[in-house]
């Protein structure tokens, strides 16, 4: 078979079966009496064979060893070529989402493309000033996405960059809520608190929400955290959280604070304050825990509260009693 019909019916080029050939790839076995290549059925087989594995990616010398090193074992090579193409797309799937985010970006202009290639890039330095900066020039005239956003605050370990992104995230006008939310699920502790604590101050009822569905999250830091931003947001269901932290010791002070502001009208400061006692009372809790939760009834208003204060004066435990009748005092002063 000469190479003109070699080539119509393998589709490899007749300039690319000269190319392997002078490669050393493949040898047409024979000649005509004119001079002309002759290729023989195994020969076909060898070009099949060489194409088959420049579709996984093997370069032309590679292929060569492959062919004719009787020694040869695939497997590492297979195994550096997984590694490769994971590589590779690695790299696209990162071009692609930076191409994604320009796009949100909606650029009037290159030099908006160039600002927004720009805050990206410094959103992911190495220098916690630059990313910092980046957070805080985020609002401007070409916005970063939101995408990009939430992607940064998630992985930021620096409390004051943190901060900056937190606020950007604020004022990007929502979009990021259901991004923070995945956050929550993370297997890392660390994203997951700082996916909660984004969405403390995101002002929007669609962060309420999803804030609210964290009051049942299996960690107990999200849970917290939800619950002292419920707090601040006048949300009842936060209390039984609330109190969970006063009991536990875990940041008790804020959720104390807490409670006071939700214990705004006279008929929730009851409520409060029969949870507050009704938590002294359990048999299960320490004696700590029961300071820190008489302690918690100070700025609960309210008959309730004072009733439960005048009991725990004369409480058989010393330091519950001393706190209750200082905090009658202070009441009386008021």
């Amino acid at each position: 078979m000469l190479i003109g019909e070699v080539a119509r019916r393998s589709g490899v080029s007749a300039r690319m079966l000269r190319h392997y050939e002078s490669l050393g790839l493949l040898r047409p076995s024979g000649r005509t009496g004119s001079g002309y290549r002759e290729y023989s059925g195994e020969d076909i087989r060898r070009i099949f064979h060489v194409e088959s594995l420049r579709s996984l990616g093997l370069s032309l010398r590679e292929i060569g060893r492959a062919l004719d090193d009787p020694g040869f074992t695939p497997s590492a090579l297979v195994d550096d070529l997984i590694g490769q193409t994971r590589e590779r797309i690695a790299a696209e799937t990162e071009l692609l989402t930076r191409l994604r985010r320009i796009d949100a970006a909606e650029p009037a202009g290159w030099e908006d493309v160039l600002q927004v290639v720009a805050t990206l890039q410094a959103l992911g330095s190495k220098s916690a000033a630059a990313r910092q900066r980046a957070a805080l020039s985020s609002a401007g005239e070409v916005p970063v996405p939101v995408e990009a956003l939430v992607e940064a605050v998630l992985r930021e370990e620096d409390p004051s960059v943190a901060g900056a992104l937190r606020w950007a995230l604020a004022r990007s006008g929502g979009g990021g809520t259901a991004l923070l939310a995945e956050g929550l699920g993370s297997p890392v502790a660390a994203v997951r608190e700082r996916a909660v604590q984004s969405l403390a101050e995101m002002p929007d009822g669609a962060a309420t929400a999803q804030l609210r569905d964290a009051l049942a999250h299996p960690d107990a830091v999200v849970r917290g955290q939800a619950a002292l931003a419920l707090g601040t947001r006048g949300a009842a269901e936060a209390v039984p959280i609330l109190l969970d932290m006063i009991v536990a010791g875990r940041n008790d002070t804020d959720a104390a604070d807490a409670l006071s502001v939700l214990a705004g009208d006279g008929a929730a400061a009851d409520r409060i304050a029969t949870g507050l006692t009704g938590r002294l009372a359990d048999e299960t809790t320490r004696a700590p825990a029961r300071v820190r939760l008489t302690q918690a009834l100070a700025d609960i208003p309210g008959s309730t509260a004072s009733r439960a204060l005048e009991e725990l004066s004369q409480d058989g435990d010393r330091a519950v009693a001393l706190t209750a009748t200082y905090l009658l005092r202070l009441r009386d002063a008021r």
